[in-house]
């Protein structure tokens, strides 16, 4: 759009069809939605949000900016397709109790070479610096800080043009992966608007430098994959976390709010792992949860507590893949949370050691078993409106369809021959 059209912008001119909310990941609308023919596709007006529109740095001397907007339906209320106004709808719920989630988001991704290996796969871009490819595991390794140094500042003083307070970067387990922290939030809303321009931030920023960025869950099968983990504390009216205590493991309500994350969690596992590379993730010993757990200090369970002085005292949610739309992660977990805190729930006792050890897989750790889940979930049909519910489960099967409709090259050299 040309600048002349951004008052038309914010007196509710521009528009957009619904079925934007009912598309597969390669663009294509899902028809048993109800948002594509039955509808004439129509369109729906969508308003800017506060505080995005802002300038677009990794294309200097182009004049570009970007805003994010939100979609109301044909009567002025919010549209139910809508991510923003289902977190928006959880929120709500905590203001009723007088609370106000503080809540910060970490993201990993992948730096790739442009150009995939020649069976098609992704392959680490060369380093900067010297040349070569880096294949091996380089957790907080600083030689990797040193070779991307130039996009990562990059991409630091980008967040900072766009109004994204991002916090420390570090060289994750994979080669070329990356985990940026964005900074605590009382403002869940304004907290996902700014991972989702963090995203496209950064996939803008690696292209500049000759890179594709990925948040692929699983982009190599012998590598760590990338994940978002969320960490939620609660406040009351004065302003006091809830979940604050001496004893690390914290406050009762804390404890609470985890048995309403480890209730909902399997249920929840459609939004946490939204596509077919979701999947790849869980595995034993992976850092990836493969049940709802809860310790103090570990990183091998699903819910971990982070060690802090006493008035900090938070929950870290470690499930989601990177590929979790941020609005749905967030409107999870905190139904999870108000579930928990409205019931009492008791999460049982914490994880000692190898989280791992002799664990049994209870979440669903494919998609159609997780579809299944999320279908039948009556508490999430709650939390995240019936409407909704069925709109994002409808989009995910279709997608899950069209997905197993194709014939891998893996599927004709094993089976060509021998079948």
């Amino acid at each position: 759009m040309t600048i002349n059209e951004l008052p038309g912008m914010y007196s509710g001119s521009f528009l957009l069809p619904g079925s934007m909310f009912a598309l597969d990941v390669l663009g294509g609308t899902i028809q048993e939605t109800g948002l594509g023919f039955d509808e004439g596709d129509a369109d729906r007006r969508c308003l800017p949000i506060d505080g995005t529109l802002v300038p677009v740095p990794w294309r200097p001397g182009e004049g570009i900016a970007q805003m994010q907007v939100s979609m109301v339906d044909h009567d002025g209320s919010p549209f139910y397709g809508d991510p923003r106004h289902v977190l928006a709808s959880v929120l709500k719920r905590f203001s009723a109790l007088g609370l106000t989630p503080v809540i910060a988001i970490e993201l990993e991704f992948y730096l790739l070479d442009t150009e995939r290996t020649v069976d098609g796969r992704a392959q680490p871009p060369r380093l900067p610096q010297t040349g070569r490819r880096e294949y091996q595991t380089q957790i907080n390794s600083m030689v990797d800080l040193n070779e991307y140094s130039a996009v990562l500042a990059e991409i630091s003083a980008a967040c900072e043009i766009q109004q994204i307070p991002s916090g420390t970067a570090l060289a994750e387990y994979g080669p070329g992966q990356f985990e940026v922290n964005l900074h605590h939030s009382s403002e869940a809303l304004l907290a996902c608007d700014q991972a989702i321009r963090f995203k496209r931030l950064v996939r803008g920023v690696a292209a500049r430098h000759g890179m594709e960025a990925t948040f692929m869950p699983k982009p190599y099968m012998d590598h760590a994959g990338s994940g978002a983990h969320i960490h939620v504390s609660m406040l009351d009216r004065d302003g006091r976390n809830i979940f604050a205590s001496d004893d690390p493991t914290g406050s009762d309500r804390l404890k609470h709010a985890i048995g309403g994350l480890a209730a909902t969690m399997a249920d929840a596992m459609l939004i946490f792992a939204p596509t077919a590379n979701s999947y790849r993730r869980y595995r034993s010993e992976s850092y990836v949860p493969l049940n709802p757990s809860w310790a103090v200090n570990n990183r091998g369970v699903a819910l971990r507590i982070p060690a802090s002085t006493p008035e900090n005292r938070r929950i870290e949610h470690r499930v989601a893949g990177a590929d979790a739309n941020p609005y749905l992660l967030t409107a999870a977990v905190l139904a999870g949370i108000h579930y928990g805190l409205q019931r009492d729930l008791d999460p049982g006792a914490p994880v000692a050691g190898n989280a791992y050890r002799d664990a049994v897989t209870t979440l669903p750790i494919t998609w159609p078993e997780a579809a299944l889940k999320f279908e039948s979930s009556a508490v999430l049909r709650d939390y995240l409106g019936e409407k909704f519910h069925q709109l994002f489960v409808t989009t995910r099967r279709g997608e899950l369809q069209a997905f197993e409709s194709h014939i891998s090259p893996l599927e004709y050299a094993w089976y060509a021959r021998t079948c």
